[in-house]
């Protein structure tokens, strides 16, 4: 895998660049839709491709490897083929969903001992076996196995958990640089930045992750309930010690607002369930702000639910419809509001790319941070 850095902005830390992989180039600032259990839910990879035009989509380690299993995932020549994608996918390690079993888990140096939330069946996670787990799956960019720390979280507990993390990244790294790809195209590693929102273990984990040097570097541990504005001094503080060759990738943000600020920062790299879950729930981005699909003053507004996304759903249905598909809980209403609000987020860090080439990001960004983060 290779990062080539082109434009940076004068006015803020925002860059472009090109992340070049053996399934495509991903253009950054770039936005992943989150394909958990091998599909990013209630969207075809033709819609992916065409309408929301993803260039990148996500797998869950955790969820894959219960089902449909390895055992599948290998016939199927990989994730790639099982589902039908032909451009990248990053995999998660599952660090995170089995920090979220907190009832149903344990942890120690050698791992995590967990329980399915499926059949209850016990299983455990190292960072040996989740390198060989993410070997299988297959994806372009596989993430390191990690200790989600939740928040509020005593310094303590942060200062162990980002050591044991450190220590699992030199295991992961041994595991993944002795083995090699089953399917005949490189997989890149990515470490992960933990520390809570404790400066100074925010600053030594990065030091450690930069000081790897491997072909891309993430950020963990934020967007688990802090204050955005917690989330922005951290994330700043991590982009200004990781290398600038690499590319950055901020794990689950987040809010429209959110990812325009943090592209401010300096990440290039973002992905979030939140467009898809809360389309399910009826709730709508667009580029004037976000409206819940179940109010009243939808019910007879025809015009279509947002005229500047380039996206057959967004210019093509209208408001009414949608409203009366989402109060009449009808499945093609979850449908028409995951493909809408994916499609915005694609479109937002497209403009965002644009303008920072054009040298008017600073503003712009300002601009539509008011917008999206206004109720319509």
């Amino acid at each position: 895998m290779k990062f080539i850095l082109e434009n940076t902005d004068q006015k803020s830390k925002a860059r472009t660049g090109v992340v070049k992989t053996d399934h495509g180039d991903i253009q950054t600032p770039i936005f992943m839709p989150v394909g958990t259990a091998g599909s990013v839910k209630a969207v075809h990879q033709r819609e992916l491709t065409y309408d929301i035009k993803a260039q990148i989509i996500l797998g869950n380690t955790y969820h894959l490897y219960l089902r449909p299993g390895l055992d599948v995932l290998e016939k199927a020549g990989g994730l790639h083929k099982f589902n039908g994608w032909n451009k990248p996918i990053l995999t998660d390690s599952g660090g995170y969903q089995v920090f979220s079993l907190a009832g149903t888990r344990k942890i120690t140096e050698e791992g995590v001992l967990f329980k399915s939330h499926i059949d209850g069946s016990k299983h455990k996670f190292t960072p040996e076996n989740v390198m060989d787990i993410q070997r299988s799956i297959g994806a372009d960019i596989i993430m390191a196995f990690d200790e989600c720390t939740p928040y509020p979280c005593e310094f303590g507990y942060a200062r162990k958990s980002m050591e044991m993390t450190h220590r699992w990244l030199k295991r992961c790294i041994d595991q993944v640089d002795s083995t090699s790809g089953k399917y005949g195209y490189s997989q890149a590693l990515f470490p992960i930045v933990q520390g809570s929102v404790y400066k100074d273990l925010r600053k030594q984990s990065a030091e450690f992750v930069a000081s790897c040097g491997r072909d891309g570097n993430a950020i963990g541990g934020l967007s688990v309930g802090e204050p955005a504005e917690m989330m922005y001094e951290m994330t700043e503080l991590v982009t200004d010690i990781l290398p600038g060759d690499k590319p950055r990738y901020l794990m689950g943000v987040g809010t429209p607002a959110n990812i325009l600020e943090c592209i401010a920062l300096g990440v290039d790299m973002f992905d979030c369930v939140m467009p898809t879950r809360n389309a399910r729930n009826g709730m709508l981005f667009t580029s004037e702000g976000f409206m819940n699909m179940r109010n009243e003053k939808w019910k007879d507004d025809f015009s279509p639910i947002d005229p500047n996304i380039n996206s057959y759903v967004s210019s093509f249905y209208s408001r009414a419809y949608l409203r009366h598909l989402t109060v009449s809980k009808e499945i093609l209403a979850a449908q028409i509001a995951s493909v809408h609000n994916l499609s915005f987020y694609l479109w937002l860090v497209d403009e965002a790319r644009e303008k920072i080439k054009a040298g008017e990001f600073a503003v712009w960004k300002d601009e539509m941070v008011k917008k999206v983060s206004r109720r319509l």
